[in-house]
């Protein structure tokens, strides 16, 4: 057995500890699942497993619930990156067979019961893969002595086509075709991951961005109950679905533009699908086809948090938080006239970014109220977070404090460095430093001391929650639950501290108007 970290009391919590006499893994470490034997590669203390399949080629079930893994003879080598979904730019290898999943371990004696971290990336539900730079496992698994995995699925089209109203069986659950590719790799997980050293009854889904609203949607799914134990979301919220009008109305919208029939989808290749994506949206002025998360009535029962949060959840332990500034990339960076906007253009450019339906006037009235100093680009990026995804955070939160939920908030206020830190906290930020690698070229927090440090205590508190379903302890002390009283939030930053109800203003400002999740209408 290999044991990287032991972990001791202390009067604080739990405390990552090293063990120096740490040892190398085997340099050809191998593990046997159900599908058959794999071969992994050794990086110093942590074994690395890359393109592990989980499910079957989804071509021959496209648009249909997905299949197991199909066996294999011999040893499969799981050396390399497995294949995206098929999507636009960005990811090089594409593939409709592209169920597949990564581990990082510190050990492979079954029954070491180790936590186990599977990350869901994000992109929405229309890109992105598990094989970022900044997603990388191997430094968590190292540090936390733990399992981690990050994972590929249906995307898009592929994921969340809604055909139930087009096509006979088997498409009723279509429109959630990618979800379902997730509880089958949680499934994979609680049959397999002892193999890798893992706890099958100590799961933590964790991720950013669409990979928090997917988790959001996990937990309203009965097919996904009891595969994970705890949940952490990152700038990822999901408060409603589609309803089948809507999703009906865009599956139109987009088999005209395929110049097909809902069955003749079938037989297309998925470069015509793709180029099909260009389809505009029935509901969204402006917009491509919107793809998302679908209120089946099979799949996914309920919205995922509304008008409650999921009761099949309400006691899974749950953090969630987001960036004080996250529109500073989701917005800003690729389009730098925000940076150039005065007070004359700002009303126009706000009215169309805020998402919620509420006077633009009174917004920046408001704000220049509030912040006497402030500058119109500044005004921009801190109204359209509050009044977008942050909005969507605050109203999960409220709703597991309304059942009492074991639940945990945080804010991000750890800056982008670049160009003097002008992006502020924006979106993504908190992902190298939840998986502690701030080292990595491609991470935006850059790796100044002050970087490192708030890595290593944002990484340390999500190990901790992973572990034990509490992030308190450590170097921050107590983390108390959030409820409608205090509002606690962790701040996480260089200095990290708790806040009671930070940004009380904005919150309030923005609940005069009811919330429509982007999409979804």
């Amino acid at each position: 057995m290999i044991t990287r970290r032991l972990f001791t009391a202390s009067a604080a919590g739990l405390i990552l500890t090293p063990v120096s006499n740490a040892a190398p893994m085997h340099k050809d470490p191998m593990v046997s699942v159900a599908s058959g034997k794999l071969k992994g590669r050794a990086r110093g203390e942590v074994a690395e497993f890359l393109g592990v399949p989980y499910g079957a080629d989804t071509r021959p079930v496209r648009f249909q619930p997905p299949a197991a893994a199909t066996p294999w003879k011999g040893t499969r080598d799981a050396l390399a990156f497995g294949p995206a979904c098929p999507q636009g730019g960005g990811e090089s290898h594409q593939s409709e067979d592209c169920l597949v999943l990564n581990v990082w371990t510190p050990t492979l004696e079954r029954g070491a019961k180790k936590p186990v971290l599977v990350y869901i990336h994000g992109g929405g539900y229309s890109g992105g893969s598990g094989s970022s730079p900044v997603t990388d496992g191997a430094e968590l698994a190292r540090r936390g002595d733990a399992v981690v995995l990050t994972l590929n699925h249906r995307l898009n089209l592929f994921a969340h086509l809604y055909l139930a109203k087009l096509r006979e069986e088997p498409f009723a659950a279509s429109g959630n075709a990618g979800l379902l590719d997730l509880v089958l790799a949680l499934t994979w997980v609680r049959d397999s991951i002892a193999a890798f050293g893992g706890d099958p009854d100590c799961v933590t889904v964790f991720g950013q961005s669409g990979g928090g609203g997917k988790i959001a949607c996990l937990m309203a799914m009965p097919a996904a109950k009891g595969l994970f134990h705890r949940a952490w979301t990152m700038s990822g919220q999901q408060v409603t679905a589609q309803g089948p009008k809507g999703a009906t109305a865009r599956a139109k919208a987009f088999i005209e533009q395929a110049g097909s029939t809902a069955k003749g989808l079938s037989d297309l290749t998925k470069e015509q699908l793709l180029a099909a994506m260009v389809a505009r949206d029935p509901s969204i002025v402006g917009s491509r086809v919107y793809w998302g998360p679908v209120l089946d009535e099979v799949s996914l029962p309920v919205h995922p948090f509304w008008p409650d949060a999921p009761k099949q959840s309400s006691a899974i332990p749950m953090v969630m938080g987001n960036t004080r500034e996250e529109t500073g990339s989701l917005i800003a960076m690729g389009d730098p006239s925000v940076f150039q906007l005065s007070w004359d253009t700002l009303p126009a450019k706000l009215e169309g970014a805020m998402v919620t339906d509420i006077d633009v006037g009174g917004v920046i009235k408001t704000y220049r109220g509030l912040f006497p100093q402030i500058t119109p680009p500044e005004l921009f990026i801190k109204a359209t977070t509050a009044g977008r995804s942050w909005r969507a955070q605050v109203i999960e939160a409220e709703a597991r404090a309304r059942e009492q939920g074991p639940t945990w908030v945080y804010q991000l206020n750890f800056k982008n460095p670049r160009d003097g830190g002008k992006f502020g906290a924006h979106h993504t930020l908190d992902i190298p430093l939840v998986f502690a690698n701030t080292a990595k070229p491609e991470a935006e927090t850059g790796n100044s001391p002050d970087a490192q440090k708030t890595a290593i205590t944002m990484s340390d508190a999500f190990l901790r929650f992973a572990r034990t379903g509490d992030p308190s302890g450590g170097s921050l002390g107590a983390w108390p639950r959030y409820d409608l009283t205090r509002r606690a939030t962790m701040i996480f930053d260089a200095d990290s501290r708790i806040e009671n109800d930070p940004r009380k203003a904005e919150r309030e400002l923005f609940a005069k108007a009811p919330y429509i999740q982007p999409g979804t209408y």
